[in-house]
């Protein structure tokens, strides 16, 4: 019987390891797919009745904010908000706080699977600490960038600018393609099978939770284990490093939501300091971008000129931290300090959870709903001509 060598077994093992992590992301992905095919009922209301009459953009950000926090998936908010731009039902200064709310509401997931370490109170601490820099993160963006988009139509202006240099005169009248071309058969499958909409809701639920433990298991086990060295050194390393693989690896998966809730279980183990994770998170903002933005160019000029937007909404991001060490310190102090709270008082995370996420939108898109929205007149004109 033949042996296996040292390099044989070191091989398989790699193997063995890469191949659950993959089969736990397409768990993943797939659940995420069931849980909008699920929810599609209330997708087409938010999309008829919320979405369609965002007409302030106050409304519009937490619009954004409140449906992608439900919904776990900025792309679907995307997408639906791509479609309504196209068909004219929404202008492009409409659209781009919608997208801004979506980059935080998809945060939530990686707050939320730092919960899972609640019962231990320092790795829950660490947990929060990475799964929270990134809610702050955006919101500071948004804090940032929403007054520049209300006032001066900067990131609507910008990249209208880029999308006139990509598609010239011309305006292209065809819609993106919203199906998830991984999970779609499966859960389409699925629906006509189970036929019944309630049980559909349940069940999706239930296995992107399970997905989200499973994807947690495996992770700790796998890449926490005998590889948590050379992982620290070779993927969280220097800040760019820490950077270009959240960029790199994000693009590859097409999910902030999993490589960001992959540092989690990292962070909760003491595996990697929050100052690497904080970079790498900054990364994994730009990667969710940049498939959207090649797919967008090639299907309609409205589809190219939201996902430009989202693009440089992070990449503002990456301009202001990346050149700025002294705030990227700033504003690991004070989640450090944020999580040693909710470490202390854990119904502090519970609640802030359920207020940033989902009170606090709801109860501001109430009050602003009937505010009227000052508007850029030459800007939106010169919008409205294109949309």
């Amino acid at each position: 019987m033949k042996e296996v060598t040292f390099e044989e077994s070191v091989f398989s093992s790699i193997v063995a390891k890469v191949t659950l992590i993959i089969l736990a992301v397409l768990f993943f992905l797939v659940s995420i797919d069931l849980v909008i095919t699920a929810l599609s009922g209330s997708l087409n209301f938010i999309n008829e009745n919320l979405l369609s009459n965002a007409l302030n953009p106050f409304v519009g950000l937490f619009l954004g904010l409140l449906v992608t926090a439900i919904i776990q998936s900025s792309s679907t908010t995307s997408t639906m908000v791509v479609a309504l731009v196209a068909s004219g039902t929404l202008s492009l200064e409409e659209a781009v706080p919608i997208i801004m709310g979506a980059n935080v509401g998809t945060t939530l997931t990686s707050t939320i699977v730092a919960l899972g370490f609640i019962s231990n109170k320092r790795a829950f601490r660490r947990a929060v600490a990475v799964g929270t820099i990134h809610d702050f993160y955006n919101i500071i963006l948004v804090l940032i960038l929403f007054p520049l988009e209300h006032y001066y139509g900067f990131l609507s202006g910008v990249s209208f600018y880029f999308s006139e240099l990509l598609y010239g005169s011309g305006i292209s009248e065809a819609l993106p393609h919203t199906d998830n071309v991984l999970g779609s058969g499966l859960t389409n499958q699925f629906v006509l099978w189970v036929n019944n909409s309630v049980l559909i809701l349940i069940i999706s639920f239930g296995f992107l939770f399970v997905s989200i433990k499973l994807l947690t298991w495996i992770i700790k086990k796998t890449i926490i284990g005998e590889s948590k060295n050379r992982l620290q050194s070779f993927v969280f390393g220097k800040p760019i490093q820490s950077f270009s693989w959240g960029v790199l690896l994000t693009a590859a998966i097409q999910s902030s939501s999993v490589t960001t809730s992959i540092l989690v279980p990292l962070a909760a183990a003491d595996k990697i300091k929050l100052r690497n994770a904080f970079t790498f998170i900054i990364g994994a903002n730009v990667g969710t971008t940049l498939t959207a933005l090649i797919a967008a160019g090639f299907r309609s000029e409205a589809a190219a000129t939201i996902a430009i937007a989202h693009l440089l909404f992070n990449l503002t991001g990456v301009v202001i931290f990346m050149s700025l060490p002294i705030l990227r310190k700033l504003l690991v102090h004070f989640v450090k300090e944020f999580s040693y709270a909710i470490a202390k008082y854990r119904v502090i995370g519970l609640a802030y959870i359920i207020i940033m996420f989902f009170l606090l939108p709801f109860l501001l898109i109430s009050l602003n709903r009937n505010l009227d929205r000052p508007v850029n007149k030459k800007h939106e004109a010169t919008v409205s001509q294109r949309f």
